[in-house]
Order: structure tokens, then sequence, then C-alpha cells
């Protein structure tokens, strides 16, 4: 019986494949033929990588904007694991005014389009706050190195100060997510473990950092990488501000050639690599982690 189910599944799996791949073939034919569209597919590599006399092959528009994603992502997601972690011990404290405090954080930046947190950070923080602490222009001042390295690892001068409020609306919005993913970890540890640790004598912050969290790290490996790929897609949104990220140069680009179809295919193909390389990653982390916690049981 079980070998004649898995061919049915097989031949299922089959047909839905056809069907995919159909579907796929009548959405070409009809852009073809319906839109008249021309594709041009050659003059994509160029605006990948640029051939410069000088430096050599540097990087063009498009794998700009990834890197400049990358770094975004990057950032906001250092930024907001210590946000959500201490959002997710508020959430889970013996006190009521800390629940309170955690809750109020989560509920209120959970339930607020993340649009209008990136206009709030834009125009209070990037207009108000950070041209007083005069960073653009210590940059300026810095050495070549220096200069080099802000460049590299977070962006030129004169969009330094959009980029930090960018970083700083997606690490909170995400820190409101990563709290509940802590909090959902810490209370799916089972009770015998608490007790055993305070009959041992351990405080809750010490059985916390001991015991708890390096279990409940385990488990919430997989609802946190899937929430460092929703901040790598959230980060499309803080194209609005005219951070040159990867869908802001995607638009820039589809302006300027009117190849619609072959640069967001492009686009879509570089998050895809960027998104499924972080779930590959953190696959390969869980294992490891189990098989760890297998040698030492």
């Amino acid at each position: 019986m079980l070998p004649y189910r898995r061919s049915r599944w097989g031949q299922l799996d089959t047909v839905l494949l056809l069907l995919l791949l159909s579907a796929f073939a009548y959405l070409g034919y009809r852009i073809n033929t319906g839109l008249e569209y021309r594709w041009n597919w050659q003059v994509i590599p160029q605006y990948l990588m640029r051939h410069d006399p000088v430096e050599g092959w540097v990087p063009n528009l498009l794998v700009q904007g990834l890197l400049t994603t990358i770094r975004l992502s990057f950032w906001s997601l250092l930024l907001a694991l210590p946000i959500g972690l201490l959002a997710g011990l508020l959430r889970t404290s013996l006190h009521l005014l800390n629940r309170l405090v955690g809750g109020t954080y989560v509920t209120l930046l959970r339930n607020l389009p993340p649009l209008v947190l990136v206009f709030i950070f834009y125009f209070f923080i990037s207009d108000q706050i950070l041209p007083l602490l005069h960073i653009a222009e210590r940059i300026a001042l810095a050495p070549e190195w220096g200069k080099k390295l802000s460049l590299w690892l977070i962006a030129p001068p004169d969009q330094l100060e959009a980029f930090l409020a960018a970083v700083m609306t997606l690490a909170l919005f995400e820190g409101a997510y990563i709290g509940e993913i802590v909090r959902a970890g810490i209370n799916s540890i089972e009770t015998d473990q608490w007790e055993a640790g305070r009959a041992l004598g351990m405080r809750r912050w010490q059985l916390l950092r001991e015991v708890i969290l390096p279990q409940a790290f385990q488990r919430m490996i997989p609802p946190l990488a899937g929430q460092a790929i929703s901040t790598i897609k959230d980060s499309a949104i803080v194209s609005v501000i005219s951070i040159q990220e990867l869908t802001f140069q995607g638009m820039e680009l589809m302006a300027a050639t009117y190849l619609t179809f072959e640069v967001w295919i492009t686009v879509t193909l570089l998050y895809f690599i960027l998104t499924y390389s972080c779930s590959w990653l953190a696959g390969r982390l869980e294992i490891r982690l189990s098989r760890a916690h297998l040698k030492t049981c």
C-alpha cells in the first residue's frame, strides 16, 4: 500500500509541476503577443557590474542597491535582536510594570503600518535630532580610510542621516516581532526546568541565562530566521525616503530604461538569493545545534 501511495503522490506532483510550467509559458506568451513587449536581457549585466578604467570591475546600480539592502538589513537586525530580547524578557517578567512596558511597546509597534513609522522617524530623527550630532561633518573630516570604511559599512555621507533613521525604524519595528518570538520561546520551556533551577538555588536571571534561554534559543531559530527574511523584505519600504537600496535602484532603472520585466525579474532574483541564503544558513545552524544537543544528552 505504501509504494502505491507514493506513486500516486509522485504523479500528483508531476501534474502540478506541468500545470505550473504551463502557466508560466502562457504568461510569457501573453507578454509577447498581448503586450507586444520586446525583451532586452543583454543590457541587464551592465547594470549589475561595470568596468572602470582605473578600478576595474565595480558594482553598478543593481549590485549597489543589493549591497545597501544587505547593510540596511544587517544593522537593523543587529539592533532589533537586543531590543526584541529586552521586550521578550519584559513580557515574561514577574513584575506588572515590566509586563505593561513590554506589552505596550509590542502592541503599539505591531499595530502601526511600517510606512507611517518610516515617515515619522525620517522627519523627526533625520531632520531634527541627527543634524545636531553633526555625524556627516565628522565623517567628512575623518581620514581617507575612515571615509571608505563608513562608505562600505554604512552609507555615503550625504545619505547617512536618512540611512540611520531607516535603520532605527526597521530595528524598532522588527524588534517588536522578535520580542514576541522571545516571549513564546521562554514560555515554551517546561515548568520542570524552572522548578529544577529554583531547587538548586538559582536566581531568576541566573536561571534564564544558564538554563532557559539556551534551550529557548534553539526553538526560536526557525521564527528568528523568518523574521530576518522579513527584515530584508521590509527594507524595501525605506525606498520612499530615497534610501538607494535594491527596490529604489530598480525603480530608478526602470524609469530610465523602460525595461519593466527585465529589471523587476532581476530584482526579484537578487532578493530571492539573499533571503534563501539566510534560510539555508538558519537551517544549517538548527541542525548543528540539534546535533550538539544530542551529544550532550
